[in-house]
């Protein structure tokens, strides 16, 4: 294997150079536990980025299981947790009035047979536009 201070040639004395399979494995493995970055790799050992990604696109364990890798930050975490639990207390809310509707519509319904007063809004009556002037009355003596 050769060393670091080796690797490092100028552009004219170019030498072809042969990484073994299981250095490749390695680096990848180094890479997918977080121990080093592709950026390190390419620093470290003269190789560009495209060559480590081939490394990673042929040895890498996570690509053969279909595992996706999420990188997000901490706060983004700790967001969409409280996220969740805001929408857990909403939707807890919302039953709670669903239940206190269904109830005094059957309150409504039971009234309605008790007594035979209609007490559903009718919908075919005009709207009110609800800001009209009000007339106050005329004292007619």
């Amino acid at each position: 294997m050769a060393r670091v201070d080796q690797l490092k040639l100028t552009s004219t004395e170019r030498q072809a150079r042969y990484f073994s399979e299981e250095f490749k494995r390695k680096k990848v493995e180094e890479i997918e536990k977080r121990v080093s970055t592709i950026a390190e790799v390419c620093r470290q050992y003269a190789v560009s980025a495209t060559s480590v990604y081939k490394w990673i696109y042929r040895y890498s364990v996570m690509r053969k299981k279909g595992v996706k890798m999420v990188v997000e930050s901490a706060s983004d975490t700790t967001k969409i947790e409280s996220l969740k639990r805001h929408i857990a207390e909403l939707e807890q809310l919302l039953g709670q009035k669903q239940f206190e509707v269904e109830f005094l519509e059957k309150q409504m319904q039971k009234a309605s047979e008790q007594y035979g007063i209609d007490f559903k809004k009718k919908r075919s009556g005009q709207h009110s536009s609800g800001s009209g002037s009000i007339e106050k009355p005329t004292d007619t003596k």
